[in-house]
């Protein structure tokens, strides 16, 4: 049984908008990453996308509303809602929950895109 620090694994990242798998918890991945500037306007058709707000601050725009969150912030983007993740704070350090089948950016690809192995090639996932 791994026991493992949210702190130290942020810390550990080097690649902006590249979410790396911590953890498998049923069908669900428990992903970190850190941001920097804005992703890009994306939908996660089938799946909702949860937000936690480790360090720093961002905001998510939806198109009639944004949606800022701060340290300690939790949000989740329902499933087939259009939404850009931006960063305020430059190196701001988020968690993710999302279905394995999420797409990084949903039908969009960009530079930014990382592939689900990518996610998966930097971390061992742990159970």
């Amino acid at each position: 049984m791994n026991v493992n620090n949210i702190y130290e694994l942020a810390e550990s990242l080097t690649e902006h908008w590249s979410p790396q798998v911590i953890a498998s918890v049923n069908d669900q991945y428990v992903k970190i990453a850190k941001i920097e500037g804005q992703l890009v306007w994306h939908t996660h058709e089938q799946e909702d996308e949860a937000f936690f707000i480790i360090k720093g601050e961002m905001y998510i725009e939806y198109e009639n509303h944004i949606v800022n969150l701060k340290e300690g912030d939790f949000h989740v983007v329902p499933k087939g809602t259009p939404h850009n993740p931006v960063a305020v704070t430059s190196s701001c350090w988020i968690m993710l929950i999302e279905s394995k089948s999420t797409l990084h950016t949903g039908e969009v690809q960009t530079k930014k895109t990382k592939s689900l192995q990518e996610q998966l090639s930097a971390s061992e996932v742990k159970r």
